[in-house]
């Protein structure tokens, strides 16, 4: 049943990262082109811990699964202070 629900966050983190980079396609906002990437980091720490959980429980890619959200966050970051309305 676990793998279940890793899959599903997996397919809800995909979802809105396409919808949002399908946003910034049409309105060009970066901010939603920020958003989509880190969203689509996300969707992959989710497929790497159903691997790492479910489908290879011998294997550790806990530094991958770290590694993916340490990425997707960064992202996201960056793309809030670099397109921060500047005073």
């Amino acid at each position: 049943m676990e793998g279940v629900v890793y899959l599903l966050c997996a397919a809800t983190a995909l979802a809105c990262g396409v919808l949002l980079v399908r946003g910034y396609r049409r309105s060009r906002s970066r901010l939603l082109l920020w958003c989509g990437l880190c969203f689509l980091l996300l969707c992959a720490e989710n497929v790497v811990l159903f691997f790492d959980l479910v489908v290879i429980p011998d294997v550790d890619l806990l530094v991958v699964r770290r590694g993916l959200t340490l990425a997707g966050v960064s992202v996201l970051l960056f793309g809030l202070v670099w397109d921060a309305p500047r005073r």
